[in-house]
């Protein structure tokens, strides 16, 4: 007997778990459907940088996942035989102004190297050194290179996976569900029973839980992001992502794209309009790194909704009290980084059972979920 796993959440998170649901041993025995209407999915909008090791979080549980997830890319992307539009290892720059800062910062990557062999090498470099490595710059820094560190597109990372996943075992609903105090996956086709629910829902999670009485430590945050034409340099593929002081990064993809942010707006939640004056602010950033870009250089805009705890830590795993349903949320910024990793976590323990201690990777999750009946 086939067993039926439902995921509700198409993003970074749900998009892994529907991969790994399709490739581990045993998937053959696994029919998993898929529900997400799309609307202001936090990972379509995104595109990033992986790399975890210079942050200056002081949670630890948060750097190992991190950590784990920015290890596990290469091996996903090699099994999951995905091309450099969707992720490519390019090098990570972080830039200082001041000497102190920057020698600071070269200090923290050389000791974190000791622990994070994926860092790969780490190099102090002068700003005409960046501007070597990043010709786009006009007003380049001084800053740290570390060639472990990579970009990755979300919207086409969730779209290949899904993809692949799509032709073994999985089947994607493009609608919005619920949940009922009975435990089913209310759909346009009416109560729908699977024998594990995986719900990855980002900033929704609060609103699907209220069913089975469950009340969430998720918040809403808007995030914003630019699309512009440059140069196209023939090695524009290989040059590496920038977390530059004080602006938002830069992130060069092949082909004469440039993208830069994303934005943190506490106040939108849910607004999933595009704001001129974010627009404008996002560009007066990438042209404090580089003349010469103008509106007409702008070619898209991304919008999208990132979910948060209190804390800004993510959580996962077992649903207390209610033990057919997984679920995941709050990764916040980091998510593109740490949401592979949470979704394999999610699809071993969908297909296997058990209660895994995932412990050295997050608060126990009576910290964000308390029943509502208490």
């Amino acid at each position: 007997m086939q067993k039926r796993i439902a995921i509700i959440g198409g993003g970074i998170v749900g998009a892994t778990a529907a991969y790994y649901l399709s490739t581990l041993p045993g998937a053959q025995h696994v029919k998993v459907t898929l529900y997400d209407d799309g609307n202001g999915q936090a990972s379509k909008a995104a595109a990033g940088i992986i790399s975890p090791w210079l942050s200056k979080r002081r949670n630890q549980r948060w750097y190992r996942l991190a950590k784990a997830g920015a290890d596990l890319y290469p091996q996903l992307v090699h099994d999951a035989q995905l091309g450099t539009e969707v992720y490519q290892q390019t090098g990570t720059i972080v830039t200082r102004a001041a000497l102190p800062d920057l020698e600071a910062l070269d200090a923290l990557a050389q000791e974190r190297q000791k622990t994070a062999p994926t860092m790969g090498m780490v190099q102090q470099l002068t700003a005409q050194e960046v501007q070597a490595k990043l010709p786009l710059l006009t007003n380049p820094q001084a800053g740290v290179f570390l060639s472990g560190g990579a970009r990755v597109d979300g919207g086409a990372l969730v779209e290949a996976l899904l993809s692949q996943a799509s032709q073994r075992n999985l089947t994607v609903r493009r609608e919005r569900v619920k949940l009922d105090q009975d435990e089913n996956v209310v759909t346009s086709l009416g109560a729908q029973r699977f024998d594990r629910v995986i719900v990855a829902a980002g900033a929704w999670l609060p609103e699907l839980l209220v069913p089975l009485h469950v009340r969430t430590d998720v918040r809403a945050q808007k995030g914003q992001l630019i699309e512009l034409a440059v140069k196209d340099y023939p090695v524009q593929e290989n040059l590496p992502v920038l977390m530059p002081e004080g602006e938002r990064d830069f992130v060069p993809f092949g082909h004469g794209k440039l993208i830069v942010g994303a934005t943190h707006e506490d106040d939108k939640h849910f607004d999933l309009s595009l704001d001129a004056a974010v627009t404008a602010d996002l560009l007066a950033s990438a042209q404090r790194l580089m003349s010469g870009l103008t509106d007409q250089s702008i070619t898209g805009v991304r919008v999208g909704t990132r979910a948060y705890t209190s804390d800004f830590a993510p959580f996962f795993g077992p649903l207390p009290e209610h033990e057919r349903f997984l679920v995941a949320s709050g990764l916040g910024s980091s998510g593109l980084t740490t949401g592979p990793q949470i979704g394999r976590f999610l699809a071993g323990s969908a297909l296997y059972g058990g209660t895994p201690d995932w412990s050295e990777y997050e608060k126990p999750l009576t910290t964000y979920l308390t029943s509502s009946l208490a």
